[in-house]
């Protein structure tokens, strides 16, 4: 499984290029539901940035680019960065990363989400109606969580990969008008991560698809080193331009 971004590199490279192009843009305000952390996993304080500090919805943009080959074969590169900041106190100490932080100081924290996804994805029903397919995803992620208090900043960063399941419905259930679900997720024994789109598209000629609909994002792991699990529902406003 840690081979699989490269697997999918090869098989991109494999398959003949000649089909169509397309490019994904989505927007939108991003809402934290869930967002929990002990760090170190074992002795750390285990508290919740949403019920111990307060945001505002963040803005997000995510962007994906593809190719579908041979009409049933689809590889994309997708860049989905997020970035969300907390401000308050605690009413309590807090034990983060063998750093104490004192009760009534203030805290700014930041938790950054940055993936970065290759996707190959076969379509095993496709006509006029319905579009129907499962695929693999390689995913490398970017993330910390840092808190800031008395002017001094302690950080949890966390890179690796993560290898996903991906499947797509499209269902054109009257002309120019079609639902969809996109899906990567994938549970183990020890984590697990969903990021899950529903929406409704407009189909605007051959070249143009408009949607708007809901994203959940949701994931965490339970180890030794980490304790975390968070939940953020974007509100999705976004574009799909085949060329």
């Amino acid at each position: 499984m840690k081979h699989i971004a490269f697997s999918i590199g090869i098989l991109a490279l494999s398959l003949p290029l000649y089909a169509g192009p397309f490019m994904d843009v989505e927007t939108g305000p991003v809402f934290t539901g869930k967002n929990d952390a002990r760090i170190s996993g074992r002795y750390g304080t285990r508290f919740s940035l949403t019920g111990t500090l307060w945001n505002r919805p963040s803005p997000y943009i995510r962007a994906r680019v593809g190719w579908t080959i041979k009409e049933r074969h689809t590889i994309t590169f997708l860049a989905a960065p997020l970035n969300v900041e907390y401000y308050g106190t605690s009413s309590r100490y807090l034990l983060f990363r063998n750093r104490l932080i004192v009760p009534h100081a203030p805290v700014q924290a930041n938790f950054k989400f940055n993936s970065w996804r290759l996707t190959y994805r076969y379509d095993i029903v496709k006509n006029d109606t319905i579009e129907f397919g499962l695929g693999l995803t390689g995913k490398i992620r970017d993330a910390y969580i840092r808190l800031d208090s008395l002017g001094v900043r302690t950080t949890r960063p966390d890179l690796g990969f993560v290898p996903l399941i991906n499947v797509r419905l499209q269902w054109m259930f009257v002309p120019n008008l079609s639902f969809l679900l996109d899906a990567d997720w994938l549970v183990g024994p020890q984590g697990r991560a969903e990021d899950i789109l529903v929406a409704l598209q407009r189909h605007v000629g051959k070249h143009m698809v408009f949607k708007i609909g809901y994203r959940i994002l949701e994931g965490g792991a339970d180890n030794k080193s980490v304790y975390t699990f968070s939940l953020f529902h974007y509100a999705v406003f976004g574009a799909t331009m085949k060329y």
